[in-house]
C-alpha cells in the first residue's frame, strides 16, 4: 500500500508529511525540522493516530542507542514548536507515549490522495462546489474535537453541534466540512439561519444556499428535501435555536428523503429530530492555578495568539502567563469571550483587563464585521435570553443567587419558595441544560446545576433589574443556614469522610450566603446562625484563618444587636476559641477570653457539653501562656465533669489531658500510665467524626505525647513506632490539623533527638506541604523552626540559627510564650553558643515573659542554663580582649570562648536528656 511506501506525503488542515523529501511543510512552506524529530513525526503519522508507546518510540529512532525518556521529551518539544498553533495535534498520554490526532489523507509524492480512516469506500474527489466561506484565521485549541466531529459526521447523516453562545460551533462545523469537502461530489453548503424571523423560510433559505431551481409553486420542506434525495452532498444549518422547529423538520424531511444527503447543524440546543447524533461542544481547556505550561491550553494559546495579531512584539513572561490564564478561568474558555478579552490588550494592558472583567458585558465587543449575535458579548446572551419561554427567564435568573454546584433539593427550596412550582422548576433545569445555559454535572447518585461565571454574571444583573434579589438572597441564607444546623447534628452519627462528600461542596454558597447576612441589607441574626453552624466544615476544610475571621465579625455584629441571643454567643466563643489555636497572629489573652466567655455562658445555660468544650479550651490556654499548674487544674475539672456524664469516651478524654499536663511538668511516669489508660479503652464510636467536638483525634493527640514520653523515658524506638502508629491513623482519618498535630509535635522531634536526620527530614518536608498548602500558619512556624534545627544538628549552625529565628518569629511575640517555644529555645542557645553569639540577643526577653508564667518547665530551666552560660563566657572573652570575630555579625568572640562554650553545652545537653525529664510539649 501506499502509505508503508517511502514516497507517501500525508496531509491535514494545511499540514504536509513528506516522506520522500523529509520535509514538514505549512501551507506549501517548509517548516525547519530536525532528522530525528522527524523521524519520531514520521512515525506517529504512520500509527494511523494510534498511541505510540514511549518504549517502542526510542527503540524505533534509537535501535542501537541507550537513550533515556528525557532525550525523547526534547524532541517531543521540538516536533511541538514545528507545529505552532496546531501543537495540541500531538498528544501526550500520561505515562504512556503520543498520539498524532487529526485527518490525514495519504497520497503519492505525486498523484490524488485518499483517505487515511475511510468510513466508506468513497474515493476522494476533484474539489466540489461550495459556498464555505475562507477562514479569517487559524482555529486553535480545538484539534481533538475536529477529529471526533468528523468521525461522527462519517458514521451519520444527521450530527448537530451543541453548546453555549460564543463557544465556537459555527468554525467548528465550517472546518470539518472544509476538512470533508473532497469527498461530497456534489459540494459542501452552507445555509445561515440567524437573519431568519420567519421559520416558515428555512427551506427557501435552504434550497437558495444550495441553488435548487424550482418551476413555481411553494418552496416547502418535502419539496426541498425530495430534490436533494438522491445528492451526495453536505448541508451545514447553521443557528438552528431560533427557528428549532422548522430546522427539525427540515433535517427530519432530507434524511427521510433519501440516503445520500448529510447535514451538520448548529444550535444553542438539540433539534431533537430522529437519527440526530448530538455533540456538545466544550470550552476551550483552561490552566489550573497551579498549572505548569500554560501553553498547553488552548484557551491561552487563542488568548496569546489574538493579542499578537494586534500587537506583534506582546512579551509573555511569568507574571503575564498567571494573569492571562486567570482571565481565560474568568471567561470559562469561550472562545468568542477570550477573543474579544485579547483585542482589550492593546488598549488596557492584561492587568488592568484582569481588573476589570466584572463590567465584562460593557468591556468586551467585537469587530464591525462580526454576526450581530457576536459584536458584544452582552449581545450574545441577549440572543439565548430572548428565546426563553418566561419561566424559564425566571428560573433562569434566580438561579443567580447560587454559587458554584447546586442539586435540586437546593434550587427547590430556593426557588419554589419564591412562587415557582416543583413541576416548572424541574422541566425548566431540564430545558436549560438542553439549551447550554445551565451546566449539568451527573455522577453515579447525583445530579447538581452550575452556571458558567460568565452566564451567572449576566443572570445576576437580570436578577437585578427583576428586583428580587434581595427577597431570593433572603431564602438563599435561611436555607444554607438550616442546612449547616442539621449537618452540625449529623457530624456526630457519620463517618468524617462521608460527610464531608456530602456537605463540602456547599462551601461556595456558605461564603455566598454570609456575604449577603453581613451586608447593609442583610441579617446579622441570620449570618451569626450560619456562622455558628458552619464552623465544624470550616475546621473539617481547614479553613481556619478564614472561620477566625467570620466568627469575630459574626461576634461584634451580635453584640451590636438589640437582642442578644445567649446559646449563640456562646457557640460563637466557642468558634472563635477553637481556631484562634491554629492561627499565628493570635494573643494568648484573646484565646483566654474567648474560652473563659464561652465557660460562663456554658455554665449559665446549663449546658454541660460546651461546658466540656469550654474546660479543653481553657487547659489549653494556660499552657500556651506557661501556666502549666492551672492546665493541670483544668484537666481535673473537665475529667471531674466527665464523669457525671453516662460517655465513658469523655472520662477518657480527661485522661489525656492530665496525662499530657503531667508530661509538661516533668512527671513521665505519672504521664504515661494516664495516656496509656486512654489509649487503652478509648473507642471512637463507629459512626461518629473524631473531631467534631473537641477539634482533633483524640487518639492521635494521645498517641503524640505517649511517643514523647517513651523517648524521655530512654525508649526511642518505641517511642517512634508509637508515633507512626498514631500519625498512619491520623492520616486515615484525612483531617490535616492532626497529621500536622502528629507530626509537629512528635514525629519531629523525636527524629530529631534519636538522630535520626532522613527521618526528621521527611517528616520536616511533610509538615511543610500540608501546612503550606492548606495556609495553617502556626504549623508553617513550627515546620520553619524544624528545619532550622535539622540544619543545626546537620552542621550548618548560621543557615539553622536563621530558619529558627523566622520560625520563632512567625509564631508572634505572645505565642512565643507558649510551653512548645521551648521546644526550640534549647536548641536555639546551643546554636548561639556554637557561633559565639550572646545569648540575649534572642533568647532573654521571651524567658523573661515565660517566668511570668509557670517557673517549673524543664526546657525552661535548660535554655536559661544555656543563655546565662553563653552570656557568661561572651563576657569572659570580652574582659580578655581576645575576641577575633564571630560568624554572626555583631559580636566578637574568640575561639577559646567557642571551645568553651561547645563544652559547657555539650555537657548541659547530656545532662538534660539523661537527668532531667528532657523536651517538654
Amino acid at each position: 500500500m501506499v502509505e508503508q511506501g517511502l514516497r507517501a506525503v500525508y496531509e491535514s488542515n494545511g499540514w504536509e508529511i513528506d516522506l520522500a523529501q523529509r520535509e514538514l511543510r505549512s501551507r506549501g512552506v517548509s517548516v525547519p525540522i530536525g532528522s530525528r524529530t522527524f523521524e519520531i513525526l514520521e512515525i506517529l503519522v504512520r500509527s494511523g493516530g494510534e498511541l505510540v508507546n514511549k518504549r517502542d518510540l526510542i527503540d524505533k529512532v534509537w535501535p542501537v542507542a541507550t537513550v533515556e525518556e528525557n532525550t525523547l521529551h526534547f524532541h517531543i518539544s521540538a516536533v511541538r514548536k514545528a507545529l505552532g498553533a496546531d501543537r495540541e495535534l500531538l498528544k501526550t498520554v500520561s505515562g504512556r507515549g503520543y498520539r498524532l490526532l487529526g485527518i490525514w489523507t495519504v497520497r503519492p509524492a505525486t498523484g490524488p490522495g485518499h483517505p487515511l480512516y475511510p468510513k466508506e469506500s468513497t474515493s476522494a474527489q476533484p474539489l466540489a462546489s461550495t459556498n464555505l466561506p475562507q477562514p479569517a484565521s487559524a482555529l486553535i485549541g480545538r484539534t481533538a474535537e475536529l477529529a471526533e466531529i468528523s468521525k461522527l459526521v462519517r458514521a451519520h447523516r444527521l450530527v448537530t453541534l451543541t453548546g453555549a453562545g460564543g463557544i465556537g460551533k459555527t468554525r467548528l462545523a465550517l472546518a470539518v466540512a472544509r476538512e470533508l469537502l473532497p469527498h461530497f461530489p456534489e459540494g459542501v453548503w452552507l445555509v445561515e439561519f440567524s437573519p431568519l424571523a420567519d421559520p416558515s423560510l428555512v427551506p427557501i433559505a435552504l434550497a437558495a444556499a444550495i441553488g435548487l431551481k424550482f418551476g413555481g409553486g411553494e418552496i416547502s420542506t418535502q419539496r426541498v428535501a425530495l430534490a436533494l434525495a438522491a445528492r451526495r452532498l453536505l448541508v451545514v444549518m447553521d443557528t438552528c435555536e431560533h427557528v428549532i422547529d422548522a430546522a427539525a423538520t427540515m433535517a427530519e424531511g432530507v434524511l427521510r428523503a433519501g440516503s445520500s444527503a448529510q447535514i451538520i447543524a448548529t444550535s444553542r440546543e438539540p433539534l431533537r429530530a430522529e437519527g440526530e447524533q448530538v455533540y456538545w461542544a466544550q470550552p476551550l481547556s483552561i490552566p489550573t492555578e497551579d498549572a505548569d505550561d500554560i501553553l498547553e491550553y488552548g484557551a491561552v494559546r487563542l488568548f496569546i495568539e489574538r493579542v499578537r495579531a494586534t500587537e506583534p512584539g506582546a512579551v509573555l513572561d511569568g507574571h503575564r502567563a498567571k494573569t492571562i490564564a486567570a482571565i481565560c478561568r474568568r471567561l470559562d474558555g469561550i472562545p468568542l469571550a477570550i477573543e474579544m478579552a485579547a483585542a482589550r490588550v492593546t488598549a488596557l494592558g492584561v492587568e488592568e483587563l484582569a481588573a476589570h472583567l466584572d463590567d465584562r458585558f460593557q468591556l468586551l465587543t467585537g469587530g464591525r464585521t462580526a454576526l450581530p449575535r457576536h459584536q458584544t458579548l452582552r449581545a450574545t446572551f441577549d440572543w439565548s435570553y430572548e428565546l426563553l419561554t418566561e419561566p424559564e427567564l425566571v428560573l433562569l435568573r434566580r438561579l443567580a443567587v447560587f454559587a458554584g454546584a447546586i442539586d435540586l433539593e437546593a434550587i427547590c427550596a430556593v426557588v419554589t419558595g419564591a412562587g415557582i412550582a416543583l413541576p416548572e422548576v424541574v422541566d425548566g433545569i431540564s430545558s436549560l441544560v438542553s439549551k447550554s445555559l445551565v451546566v449539568a454535572e451527573i455522577d453515579a447518585t447525583t445530579a447538581r446545576y452550575r452556571l458558567l461565571d460568565t452566564t451567572h454574571t449576566y443572570a445576576l444583573e437580570k436578577l437585578d433589574e427583576s428586583g428580587e434579589r434581595e427577597r431570593l438572597a433572603r431564602r438563599h441564607a435561611e436555607y444554607y443556614r438550616d442546612l449547616f444546623e442539621r449537618a452540625e447534628a449529623e457530624l456526630e452519627m457519620r463517618p468524617t469522610v462521608d460527610w464531608m462528600g456530602d456537605y463540602g461542596r456547599h462551601i461556595d454558597n456558605l461564603r455566598a450566603a454570609l456575604g449577603w447576612a453581613f451586608s447593609p441589607g442583610g441579617d446579622v441574626q441570620i449570618g451569626a446562625g450560619l456562622t455558628a453552624a458552619a464552623v465544624p466544615l470550616c475546621v473539617h476544610s481547614s479553613l481556619l484563618e478564614e472561620c477566625r475571621g467570620r466568627v469575630e465579625r459574626a461576634i461584634a455584629a451580635l453584640g451590636a444587636a438589640v437582642n442578644g441571643d445567649a446559646r449563640l454567643e456562646m457557640k460563637l466563643h466557642t468558634a472563635l476559641g477553637t481556631t484562634l489555636i491554629f492561627v499565628t497572629d493570635a494573643k494568648i489573652p484573646a484565646l483566654g477570653e474567648a474560652w473563659t466567655r464561652a465557660l460562663e455562658l456554658a455554665e449559665r445555660l446549663d449546658d454541660v457539653e460546651h461546658q466540656l468544650r469550654s474546660l479543653l479550651g481553657l487547659w489549653f490556654f494556660h499552657r500556651v501562656a506557661g501556666r502549666l499548674r492551672a492546665s493541670l487544674t483544668a484537666a481535673q475539672r473537665f475529667s471531674a465533669l466527665a464523669a457525671s456524664r453516662s460517655n465513658s469516651n469523655d472520662r477518657l478524654i480527661g485522661e489525656r489531658l492530665i496525662g499530657i499536663s503531667q508530661q509538661c511538668l516533668g512527671d513521665q511516669p505519672s504521664a504515661r500510665y494516664h495516656l496509656e489508660r486512654m489509649l487503652a479503652h478509648y473507642v471512637p464510636p463507629v459512626q461518629t467524626s473524631r473531631i467534631s467536638r473537641f477539634r482533633s483525634n483524640q487518639r492521635v493527640t494521645a498517641g503524640a505525647f505517649l511517643g514523647r514520653t517513651l523517648w524521655l523515658q530512654g525508649l526511642p524506638d518505641r517511642a517512634m513506632r508509637v508515633t507512626e502508629t498514631y500519625l498512619h491513623e491520623a492520616a486515615a482519618s484525612r483531617h490535616v490539623n492532626s497529621v500536622c498535630y502528629i507530626v509537629a509535635n512528635a514525629a519531629c522531634p523525636i527524629a530529631l533527638w534519636s538522630g535520626h536526620m532522613d527521618v526528621a527530614d521527611h517528616y520536616v518536608a511533610r509538615l511543610i506541604d500540608l501546612s503550606t498548602r492548606h495556609s495553617l500558619m502556626r504549623y508553617v512556624a513550627f515546620a520553619r523552626s524544624h528545619q532550622g534545627l535539622l540544619a543545626i544538628k546537620r552542621g550548618d549552625t548560621p543557615a539553622g540559627l536563621l530558619l529558627l529565628r523566622s520560625g520563632i518569629d512567625e509564631l508572634g511575640d505572645e505565642v512565643n510564650a507558649s510551653h512548645r517555644y521551648f521546644l526550640f529555645v534549647g536548641e536555639m542557645a546551643e546554636g548561639l553558643g556554637r557561633v559565639g553569639q550572646v545569648g540575649r540577643t534572642f533568647g532573654g526577653r521571651r524567658c523573661g515573659r515565660a517566668r511570668r508564667g509557670d517557673r517549673r518547665t524543664p526546657e525552661h530551666r535548660r535554655a536559661a542554663a544555656h543563655q546565662g552560660r553563653t552570656a557568661a563566657v561572651a563576657r569572659c572573652a570580652r574582659r580578655r580582649g581576645d575576641g577575633r570575630g564571630s560568624v554572626l555579625p555583631g559580636v566578637e568572640v574568640g575561639e577559646p570562648a567557642r571551645r568553651s562554650v561547645l563544652g559547657t553545652t555539650r555537657r548541659h545537653k547530656l545532662g538534660t536528656v539523661v537527668s532531667r525529664s528532657g523536651p517538654t510539649g
